[in-house]
């Protein structure tokens, strides 16, 4: 079995931007299997913006003429709705159907980017791209933000095409107020160069389910035992907590690298939330990364202080209880009748 309490992942500002690419539960999604809610069609009619826009993103001037002409402007789109609507799902089929160099990447990984390599080195590794999609972009993080807004401010003006995705704070939801004017409001140096399509309906992670609630002990036993004792990595919430304290955000890929599925037994609220919000990265890498997992523990809804789901980073926590869900919907889809 696999000790991640032994592990000390490093990453070089090389490997950082290295691999900046569709995670493996979205590596076969496509514009053609993205599966619109038919009762909302804002949901449609954002992938046909998408993919217009990338046919118009990839429009390059050619030939052989002695005065080529410049590389034009890039263009900006950003798509704007709740949790689960297919938002991630778009950003990685459009990064499957564009040509020409790209990178895919959350905004808290191009943060660490910007952190670890300074702004003019960033800037630097990404200058001769011609398209960025960076997915759940935050703005309630004002220091974040003017560090993306520079960072795009940049890179947009030398022919670099960005698309975004932000969630609408779930206490939003229905009632008009997304986060559009936000976000063009945060960005004011590039805000003209993008546009913004909203993508309404519910969680697809819960449609027609409730919350699935931790594993029994009998329910985990079961799934660990179907699992490759080689690759399965089993600790418990609290010895986690621990390690993810210790470990960078931006190396929790790195952390699990080689891991074919992981156990995490005695789940408990987290009342400190510098230990809530890294739990809640580690869950987005995971999930992203497409790792069988299986928890035990208190109920979900226990996990996170009302005041954190209420508060500036509401959207995090919602997402994370939303995916824990569905890793956990996917652990007793596995085990045995």
């Amino acid at each position: 079995m696999i000790d991640l309490l032994a592990r000390k992942p490093t990453l070089s500002p090389d490997e950082l931007t290295a691999g900046l690419q569709p995670s493996a539960r979205f590596r076969d999604v496509r514009f053609e299997n993205y599966r619109p809610n038919p009762a909302y069609p804002s949901q449609a009619e954002a992938r046909a913006s998408l993919q217009a826009f990338m046919k118009g993103a990839q429009v390059r001037p050619g030939g052989f003429r002695l005065f080529r002409r410049a590389k034009p402007e890039g263009r900006g789109l950003y798509l704007d709705g709740g949790f689960g609507v297919g938002k991630t799902h778009l950003l990685a089929s459009a990064y499957h159907a564009a040509e020409g160099t790209r990178a895919l990447m959350s905004f808290q990984d191009l943060m660490y980017v910007i952190g670890s390599l300074g702004m003019a080195r960033a800037v630097e590794a990404f200058q001769g791209h011609d398209l960025l999609l960076i997915d759940e972009f935050e703005l309630d993080d004002p220091g974040n933000t003017h560090m993306a807004n520079t960072f795009l401010g940049q890179l947009m003006p030398g022919g670099t095409s960005v698309v975004a995705t932000s969630n609408t704070e779930p206490g939003a939801l229905g009632q008009g107020r997304f986060n559009a004017a936000d976000f063009e409001r945060q960005i004011q140096g590039i805000a003209s160069r993008f546009e913004s399509h909203r993508m309404d309906g519910p969680d697809y992670r819960q449609r027609g389910t409730v919350p699935e609630g931790p594993l029994t002990p009998e329910e985990f036993r079961a799934w660990q035992a179907r699992r490759a004792e080689a690759t399965l990595a089993v600790l418990t919430h609290r010895d986690l907590g621990r390690l993810l304290i210790d470990v960078h955000p931006s190396r929790f890929a790195k952390l699990l690298a080689g891991v074919g599925a992981l156990g995490v037994t005695g789940l408990s609220p987290m009342p400190d939330q510098n230990v809530a919000l890294r739990f809640v990265h580690f869950i987005d890498k995971l999930y992203d990364l497409g790792l069988p997992a299986a928890f035990t523990g208190a109920p979900l809804g226990s996990l996170f202080s009302e005041t954190y789901r209420h508060g500036a980073y509401a959207k995090k926590y919602s997402r994370c209880l939303s995916r824990l869900s569905e890793l956990l919907r996917e652990a007793r889809a596995a085990l045995p009748a």
